[in-house]
């Protein structure tokens, strides 16, 4: 996994916490969801990453 990649997907999944984090604040139940989809994002791009890797070695 390359570091920019590894980065991005860090952003993401914090990006994504934010986003969950404000929505229970405010009530919100659309940026909660929104919030956890972002984090799902990251989670399974770091995992696609963790598979190539894998694949290499």
């Amino acid at each position: 996994m390359g570091a920019a990649d590894k980065a991005e997907n860090t952003a993401g999944k914090l990006k994504g916490q934010a986003k969950e984090t404000a929505g229970k604040a405010t009530g919100n139940k659309r940026l909660q969801a929104e919030g956890k989809a972002d984090q799902a994002k990251g989670d399974v791009k770091q995992a696609g990453e963790h598979a190539k890797d894998a694949m290499k070695h």
